[in-house]
């Protein structure tokens, strides 16, 4: 039951990115992503499973991980004008999961 919930609230945000990227507002859509529900969960998780402390350094981390998203963001602004969308996307994920295995690594080197 609680997997069918996180199902059902990934696909809600599908649903709700499909609609807003109809609409005269299509922008609100890069709004959307940025919507804690994915946080809510694991913060509900962590926060039941661990301490509070662990709980803190989990929402701290987060904190931090805004740092990659941005680093797709300004990626993807910059390629969009350069390549086809879908590769621009590519060397924008690409970007992220270079700049999120330099946060994990000074992370783990920094908070061990």
């Amino acid at each position: 039951m609680d997997l069918l919930l996180k199902a059902a609230l990934g696909a809600a945000v599908v649903v709700i990115l499909a609609a807003l990227a109809k609409t005269r507002n299509y922008y609100i859509a890069g709004l959307v992503p940025l919507f804690p529900t994915f946080a809510l969960i694991a913060h509900y998780i962590v926060g039941k499973g661990r301490s509070v402390e662990d709980l803190k350094t989990t929402i701290l981390f987060g904190m931090w991980s805004i740092i990659p998203y941005f680093v797709y963001l300004a990626t993807l602004y910059v390629m969009v004008d350069r390549m086809r969308l879908e590769a621009s996307l590519a060397v924008a994920t690409v970007a992220w999961l270079i700049a999120a295995t330099l946060l994990v690594s000074v992370w783990v080197r920094v908070h061990t």
